[in-house]
C-alpha cells in the first residue's frame, strides 16, 4: 500500500523530477520529467544524467558537497536545456534521497512562463492606455484629414504641373496618417476569439502560400512540421493575422535582392504550462516558431519589442508586433522572442483543444 502510495505522488508531481544514483545516472524520472526531456524513463534509465541534461551552472563541486553531507542544493535562474529545443530558465532543488547512498532527486522547476505571464500583463496594460487615448482623438483627427485631402485634391486640378509635387504631398501624408489612425483602432477594437479545433498546420500552410504570392515572393520557406502535433484551441483567422504579420516581418528584414530563409517549425512540449497570479494554471504544449536569418532585432528595442509603437522599421507604426502579442495573450497563450543576427526565432505557445469538447462533438 505504502509503494503505491509513492508511485501516486510520485507520478502526481506538478513538476519534472528526476531520479539520480550514485554514479551519475538517471535511475527514474516522473511523467512530467518525461514530457521534459520528451523521451520515455525506461529509455532514460542508466543513461548519464548530464548527457540528456545541459545546465548553463557550474554544478559538480555543489553537487558533490550536498551529496556528502546530505543536504539540499537549491540553483535558481538558470538555463536548463534538453538538446531538443531552447532550454528554459528554471530553478533547480535538489536532495538526498533517504534510505539511497549517494542517490539524489532533482526537481525543475521552469520560470520562463511566469516571466513571459508578466511581460503580457504588462503590454496588455500599455496597450490599454495607449490604445484608449488614441481612440478619444481618432474621430476628432479623423476628420479635419478628410477635409485637408480634399481640400489639396481640388487644389490640384487649377495648378502647373510643377506645383503639383506639392498638392499629392500634402494628400500622401493625410493618407498614411488616416491609415495609422485605422490601425490603431483596429487594435483596440480587435474581438475576442471565437474558439474552435484548428489544426495549425493548414493555419502555416495558409500564410505560407499566401507569403509566397506576394510579400514574401522572394524568400524562401521551409516546413519542419511534427505530423503528430494534436488540434489547437483558438480562432484560425487571428492566428492567421498572427502567423502573416511574423512571416511578413521576416520577409521584410531580409534581403530585397536576395532574399532569406523562414523555417515554419512546430513541436509539442509537454512540461510547458503557464501559472496566473491567481494559482490556476494552463498547459500549452502545442509549439509554433517562425525562425528567420535575417539580420536580427535592433538590440535597443529587443526587449520592448511587443510594446505599442515600438519599430525596428523605418518607417514602422509599431502596432504589427503588439497586435501579435495581444491575440496570443487573448488564447491564454504566450509568445517569445530570441535574436541574434543570423538567427530569429518567434515561438508561440498554445493550448491544444479540451478533450472532452472533441469527444462531445
Amino acid at each position: 500500500m505504502a509503494e503505491n502510495m509513492d508511485m501516486m505522488i510520485w507520478s502526481s508531481l506538478p513538476v519534472p523530477a528526476i531520479l539520480i544514483d550514485a554514479d551519475e545516472r538517471i535511475a527514474d524520472l516522473n511523467p512530467a520529467g518525461e514530457g521534459f526531456l520528451n523521451n520515455s524513463a525506461k529509455w532514460l534509465q542508466g543513461q548519464p544524467v548530464w548527457d540528456r541534461l545541459a545546465v548553463d551552472a557550474p554544478l559538480e563541486e555543489s553537487l558533490k558537497r550536498a551529496r556528502e553531507h546530505g543536504t539540499p542544493l537549491f540553483v535558481n535562474d538558470v538555463d536548463v536545456g534538453t538538446g531538443a529545443r531552447p532550454p528554459l530558465v528554471c530553478n533547480l532543488q535538489i536532495a538526498p534521497v533517504m534510505g539511497r547512498d549517494g542517490w539524489m532527486v532533482m526537481l525543475i522547476s521552469p520560470r520562463e512562463l511566469a516571466g513571459r505571464m508578466t511581460q503580457s500583463h504588462s503590454v496588455k496594460s500599455a496597450a490599454k492606455s495607449a490604445i484608449g487615448m488614441a481612440e478619444m482623438l481618432a474621430h476628432e483627427i479623423k476628420n479635419p484629414l478628410a477635409g485637408i485631402t480634399g481640400a489639396a485634391q481640388l487644389l490640384s486640378m487649377n495648378l502647373p504641373q510643377e506645383d503639383l509635387e506639392l498638392t499629392d504631398l500634402i494628400v500622401a501624408e493625410t493618407r498614411r496618417i488616416v491609415k495609422l489612425l485605422e490601425q490603431v483602432e483596429q487594435f483596440g477594437n480587435l474581438s475576442a476569439p471565437d474558439r474552435r479545433e484548428v489544426n495549425i498546420h493548414d493555419v502555416l500552410d495558409r500564410a505560407r502560400r499566401s507569403a509566397l504570392l506576394g510579400f514574401g515572393a522572394h524568400m524562401k520557406i521551409i516546413e519542419d512540421y511534427d505530423p503528430s502535433l494534436p488540434m489547437a484551441w483558438g480562432d484560425p483567422d487571428q492566428l492567421l493575422q498572427v502567423v502573416l504579420n511574423l512571416v511578413k516581418n521576416a520577409s521584410e528584414a531580409a534581403d530585397s535582392i536576395n532574399g532569406g530563409t523562414i523555417t515554419l517549425h512546430t513541436y509539442y512540449e509537454h512540461s510547458f504550462r503557464l501559472r496566473r497570479a491567481d494559482g490556476s494554471g494552463q498547459t500549452l504544449p502545442l509549439q509554433i516558431e517562425i525562425i528567420d536569418d535575417g539580420p536580427g532585432l535592433p538590440e535597443a528595442i529587443k526587449g520592448d519589442i511587443f510594446d505599442p509603437f515600438v519599430s525596428g522599421k523605418e518607417n514602422g507604426t509599431g502596432l504589427g508586433l503588439a497586435l501579435v502579442s495581444k491575440i496570443i495573450s487573448d488564447h491564454d497563450g504566450w509568445i517569445s522572442v530570441e535574436s541574434v543576427p543570423g538567427r530569429t526565432v518567434f515561438r508561440m505557445s498554445l493550448p491544444r483543444a479540451p478533450r472532452a469538447k472533441k469527444e462531445s462533438n
